[in-house]
């Protein structure tokens, strides 16, 4: 049974694999997946888990490879653009008070910010 995907979130070991699925933008098998990883790579049967997890949240899909037999394609369900922006929605309500200028005013005394940074974000914020 597929879980609704709307509240949650990704493990590290999770966001892993979306990652590769994301910028790899094909489907791809767990063999695949596995040979993504740098040495010393996780096992086979640890990456199918966290691939069968990520259909059970939804955040995956699956087909069968056509003339694999059993083999299955996995690809994502959702781009990296829409997680992040449910995620970044979910923290600005949660820490924030859902006030976008306490996020930002956050982060702009938190990070160190070029001045060339400040410009550029100040000009996609005159854009919009």
């Amino acid at each position: 049974m597929k879980r609704e995907n709307k509240d949650r979130q990704l493990t590290k070991a999770e966001m892993e694999i979306m990652s590769a699925l994301w910028d790899n933008g094909e489907p791809m098998t767990t063999h695949q997946l596995v040979a993504l990883y740098p040495e010393p790579r996780p096992a086979y049967s640890t990456v199918a888990t966290f691939l069968k997890i990520l259909v059970n949240k939804g955040f995956v899909g699956s087909r069968k490879l056509e003339g694999g037999g059993k083999t299955l394609l996995f690809f994502p369900l959702m781009s990296r653009e829409e997680y992040t922006s449910r995620v970044m929605k979910e923290v600005k309500s949660t820490l924030f008070g859902n006030s976008l200028k306490s996020m930002l005013s956050f982060f702009a005394r938190q990070e160190d910010v070029s001045e060339q940074d400040l410009k550029e974000i100040i000009a996609i914020i005159r854009e919009k």
